[in-house]
C-alpha cells in the first residue's frame, strides 16, 4: 500500500465517522489520529450532545488520542479529518505538536453546509474592531504575574 493509499484509507474513515455521526444526530465531522500506521482515536463532533462549542471532532480526536497515549503531545502523529480544520481545530493541532493534519472537504464545503469556518478564517484576517465579538485588553500592574509564577516555578511541565 502506498503512502497515497493509506492516507486514502484514513481519510475514508473520518468520512465514515462523520456520515455516521449525521445519522446519530449530530454534526458532519469525523476525526482519526495515527501514529506508525496505528489508529490511536477516533472523535466526531460532539457540539449539541455535550452542549460544548469545543467539542468539534478533531478537538474530541486530540483529546482522545492523550488521553491514550497518556501524553499531551502528539508529535510524530497525523490527524485525519472529514473536512479542513476550523480555527479552534487547527490551533488545537498545533498545540498538540501533530506532525501533519490531512482533510478531504474544504472551508467553502463546510461554508455551503452552514458552517462558519470560511467566515471564521476571514474575521481573523481583519481588524478587532470590526468583530462583532468584542476582544479587549485589560491590563492592571499585576497583569504578567501568572507568567512570572510560571517561570519561577522549577518543576514546570513546560509544553
Amino acid at each position: 500500500m502506498t503512502h497515497h493509499d493509506t492516507d486514502l484509507a484514513w481519510i475514508e474513515r473520518a468520512i465514515d465517522l462523520a456520515v455516521a455521526n449525521v445519522d446519530a444526530g449530530g454534526g458532519p465531522f469525523g476525526a482519526v489520529i495515527v501514529r506508525g500506521g496505528e489508529l490511536l482515536a477516533t472523535g466526531q463532533n460532539r457540539v449539541t450532545r455535550d452542549l460544548d462549542p469545543t467539542a468539534h471532532a478533531e478537538v474530541c480526536a486530540i483529546r482522545a488520542a492523550c488521553a491514550a497515549t497518556g501524553d499531551f503531545s502528539l508529535a510524530g502523529a497525523t490527524l485525519y479529518t472529514s473536512c479542513e480544520p476550523c480555527p479552534l481545530c487547527l490551533s488545537a493541532s498545533l498545540w498538540a505538536r501533530l506532525d501533519r493534519v490531512v482533510y478531504a472537504a474544504d472551508r467553502s464545503d463546510a461554508a455551503h453546509g452552514g458552517f462558519d469556518d470560511l467566515e471564521f478564517y476571514e474575521l481573523f484576517a481583519r481588524d478587532r474592531a470590526t468583530w462583532e465579538t468584542a476582544v479587549e485588553e485589560l491590563r492592571p500592574a499585576d497583569a504578567a504575574a501568572p507568567f512570572e509564577a510560571w517561570m519561577a516555578k522549577r518543576d514546570r511541565v513546560d509544553y
